[in-house]
C-alpha cells in the first residue's frame, strides 16, 4: 500500500515536471536566445536540450525506483504483468493526468502566450495512424533495450533518447509526435477539447492500441530468455 501511494504521488510530480520541461525548452530557444526564426540553430539546440531532458527524467525514474510520467510506460507494465500488476499500473494513469493538468494551468498563468500544446494538422485517421506507429516503434525500442542492455543505464538511455527524439521529429509536424497521452491531455483540458473525438482517438486510443500490439509483437518475435541450467553431478 505504501509503495502504491508513493508511486502515485511520484507519477503526479514527474508528469507535472515533464510538461514544464517541454515548455522551458521552448522558452529558452525561442524567447531567451531568440532563435525562433533561425531554423538550423534552433532545431539543433532544441534537440540537444530534449535529449538532455530525457536523460534527466530517465535518472529521476531510476532515482524514484519506478516512477513514470507517461501512461504508455505503465500500460506496458500493466499488460506484461499479472492481474494485480495490471490493476495497480492502470490506477497510476489518472495521477499522471492530474499532474499534467495542474502543470498546464500553472504554465498558462506564467507564460500565457508561449504555446498551446500539440496540434493535429492532418485528419483523424491519419493522426491516429501516425501516433499509433510512433508509439508502436517507441514501445518496441524500449522493450528491446530493456532486454538486451540490462544494467547499462548510460548506453540504454542514450540510444533510447536519440531514437525517441527521432520519432518525435518525424511526427512533430503532423500530430506533435507526442507518444504521451498524459502530456497532451493537460493542454486539451485547458482548451476544452479533452472530450473531443480527435483527442480521444488520436492521443489515447491509438497509442494504447499500438502499445498492446507492440507487446504482442515483441513476445511473438523474441523468445523469452532461458535461465541457465544448473549443473548436476
Amino acid at each position: 500500500m505504501a509503495r502504491m501511494v508513493r508511486l502515485m504521488v511520484t507519477d503526479t510530480i514527474l508528469s507535472f515536471m515533464w510538461v514544464w520541461a517541454a515548455v522551458i525548452i521552448r522558452w529558452i530557444v525561442n524567447g531567451v536566445l531568440g532563435l525562433r526564426h533561425d531554423g538550423y540553430a534552433s532545431e539543433f539546440l532544441r534537440s540537444s536540450l530534449s535529449v538532455f531532458n530525457m536523460f534527466l527524467f530517465a535518472y529521476l525514474v531510476k532515482l524514484t525506483n519506478g516512477g513514470a510520467y507517461n501512461p504508455i510506460v505503465v500500460f506496458t507494465s500493466a499488460i506484461t504483468g499479472n492481474f494485480a500488476s495490471f490493476l495497480f499500473n492502470i490506477g497510476r494513469i489518472p495521477f499522471q493526468v492530474f499532474g499534467s493538468i495542474i502543470s498546464v494551468r500553472l504554465i498558462l498563468v506564467t507564460f500565457p502566450a508561449i504555446w498551446r500544446g500539440p496540434e493535429l494538422v492532418i485528419n483523424l485517421h491519419q493522426g491516429a495512424l501516425t501516433e499509433g506507429l510512433l508509439t508502436f516503434s517507441q514501445v518496441l525500442i524500449t522493450l528491446g533495450l530493456d532486454r538486451n542492455l540490462q544494467g547499462s543505464f548510460f548506453r540504454k538511455t542514450w540510444i533510447n533518447s536519440i531514437l525517441k527524439h527521432t520519432l518525435h521529429i518525424l511526427g512533430s509536424d503532423l500530430t506533435g509526435g507526442c507518444m504521451n497521452p498524459a502530456a497532451v491531455i493537460g493542454w486539451a483540458y485547458a482548451l476544452g477539447v479533452h472530450k473531443s473525438k480527435e483527442h480521444i482517438v488520436v492521443y489515447w486510443l491509438a497509442p494504447m492500441e499500438a502499445t498492446l500490439l507492440a507487446v504482442w509483437t515483441f513476445r511473438l518475435l523474441v523468445s523469452p530468455s532461458k535461465p541457465d541450467k544448473q549443473k548436476t553431478n
